[in-house]
């Protein structure tokens, strides 16, 4: 997607705001109700947006919401795009190009996920300290556009590190255990088999899911700070599979999703702007 079909998104979306967000955020499967706390909130549909896909997902709603949550301007993705919906990686990433471009120094990404280390358990959420690409495609692929980033960006430090501290602090006051992790990111949309599965776990992987890994290498692309969240909805070990459904997913997510808000809130609340504005050179 060319820059200047970027930025047409962007003035759009600008011509609805008045100020400049802070922080960007993606709400996955079953978590996008932490909008609705959002307290000045400027709504606006994908469809709305010029070049923006639109959600095909049950549990994503499909619009942008800008204003303000525990005193940070931020703008969230009320749902996300997927690479299985058919979508390009290009068009699953253009929300966090635009975010960038409309100020966002910070992404907070969440979603949901299979549990594949057996110390966790459904319910729990995890802070992402890794990934693993297993989607088999990658965002940058094709021409760079130098203004945005650097052909070769480096992914040794993809969730910044000061971010994931600020986490680890924050959810000391708070009434549960915060799991670390390594995310694998695959395409889907089928869930994983079981070999598959077993496969993902002795190559390092945690958790196993269908998103995040491309809007995060975007996002360090553009020079972001990241901040991962997964929601453990299922236990995907392949020695003890017994599938899963999507509305099964859904479930989990809903029980999750009060300690969810909490702990974003709190993140939010307690981080001051020099914890959101730390520069992570790619």
């Amino acid at each position: 997607m060319r820059l200047e079909q970027m930025m047409e998104a962007v003035e759009f979306i600008k011509n609805k705001v008045d100020f400049t967000p802070q922080i960007g955020m993606i709400l996955g499967s079953g978590l996008g109700e932490l909008a609705e706390d959002i307290e000045d909130p400027v709504e606006i549909s994908y469809k709305d947006i010029p070049h923006f896909p639109s959600s095909t997902v049950v549990g994503h709603k499909g619009q942008l919401v800008i204003g303000y949550l525990e005193g940070k301007r931020v703008v969230a993705m009320q749902g996300r795009f997927h690479y299985y919906e058919g979508y390009s990686m290009q068009e699953v990433t253009l929300p966090v190009r635009v975010m960038k471009l409309l100020g966002c120094e910070s992404l907070i990404v969440t979603n949901a996920c299979g549990g594949m280390n057996e110390k966790f358990q459904p319910g729990d959420l995890m802070l992402i300290e890794d990934h693993i690409n297993f989607t088999g495609a990658n965002p940058l692929i094709g021409h760079n556009i130098d203004e945005l980033g650097p052909r070769f960006p480096d992914m040794s430090h993809a969730y910044t590190p000061q971010l994931r501290e600020h986490a680890q602090k924050v959810v000391e006051n708070l009434d549960f255990t915060l799991q670390r992790g390594v995310y694998a990111g695959v395409s889907g949309p089928t869930y994983m088999s079981a070999a598959e599965l077993i496969m993902l776990r002795k190559l390092g992987g945690d958790v196993v899911g269908m998103s995040t890994v491309p809007e995060v290498i975007i996002a360090r692309h553009m020079n972001m700070n990241v901040l991962g969240i997964s929601c453990i909805t299922d236990m995907a070990i392949g020695e003890t599979i017994e599938g899963i459904t999507h509305e099964e997913v859904m479930e989990v997510a809903e029980r999750a999703k009060p300690r969810f808000k909490s702990l974003v809130r709190s993140v939010l609340k307690e981080g001051n702007d020099q914890v959101w504005s730390i520069v992570e050179e790619v």
